[in-house]
């Protein structure tokens, strides 16, 4: 029986190709995005796989309205895919409370409301997959990218729970930590403004946003082939990074973790009180 996902972010990117990879698998996608016309092409040569809805993922009244729909329409949400989001570069000075605030309420806010909407329908049927497009940055982070990390940490550390909580009632999660693929990120990257004593640091960072779009190794349509085999298996893996940068920077980071954390596991250990 074909699969019904629900996707966010739907018009570009990942969301995109995830839409046109389960529909050549044969599943129905309700398509989501801000504004719904970017679908239009979409919908039109998927007619009957692929549905467009408009959704605000900051939006909570929006987002339960959204699923009542798909739910009465379809009976079933499958697969929801938590994609929409954008990026922000900028030091951790230099980033304000409502930049910061604004891009907790598209990746991590969002995507919570859209989990604990839907998961009363998929605990219901006993089965279900939620995807989580994180990010490489989701695992460690470097100067610039302090409000996107943090952002991409919270939401995996939420994942990572919610894996534990939902694995017993047949429902997979799968977060997915792209490196640097062709999609539209970098060109709806915000910025801070510039404190000059961070030039060094965060310009490179700033520089490689404002030349990089377009040129990035990563092919989206490869990713979601890769997102569909990962639900598909057997045993779905908790994390997928994807691109021969983010597998290289993750075991890179964790080997850095496990030194660090070795150097100083005599300290650490000797906390205890004495008896």
């Amino acid at each position: 029986m074909s699969r019904v996902w629900l996707v966010t972010g739907a018009n570009s990117g990942f969301g995109r190709a995830i839409t046109e990879a389960a529909v050549a698998a044969g599943d129905v996608v309700v398509a989501t995005a801000r504004r719904v016309t970017a679908l239009d092409d979409l919908v039109a040569a998927h007619q009957g796989q692929v549905e467009a809805l408009p959704l605000d993922v900051t939006d909570t009244a929006a987002i339960e309205a959204a699923v009542l729909e798909v739910v009465n329409r379809h009976g079933r949400i499958d697969v929801l895919v938590n994609n929409a989001g954008r990026s922000h570069v900028g030091a951790a000075e230099e980033t304000t409370d409502a930049e910061l605030r604004s891009l907790f309420d598209v990746h991590v806010f969002g995507p919570a409301t859209l989990i604990r909407t839907v998961l009363p329908h998929m605990r219901a049927r006993r089965s279900g997959a939620i995807v989580q497009l994180s990010s490489m940055g989701g695992q460690m982070s470097f100067a610039g990218f302090s409000a996107y990390s943090a952002t991409k940490f919270a939401l995996e550390g939420l994942s990572e729970a919610l894996a534990d909580e939902v694995r017993p009632l047949g429902i997979k999660v799968l977060v997915v930590e792209p490196g640097a693929f062709r999609t539209g990120l970098f060109a709806s990257t915000s910025a801070s403004a510039a404190i000059e004593d961070y030039a060094a640091t965060v310009g490179p960072t700033r520089a490689m946003i404002e030349s990089g779009d377009g040129t990035q190794p990563g092919d989206p349509a490869k990713a979601a082939a890769a997102i569909l085999a990962a639900l598909d298996a057997d045993e779905t893996p908790l994390r997928l990074p994807l691109g021969s940068d983010a597998v290289d920077a993750v075991l890179g980071h964790l080997d850095s973790v496990r030194a660090e954390v070795i150097a100083w596991e005599k300290v650490a250990r000797d906390t205890a009180f004495s008896e």
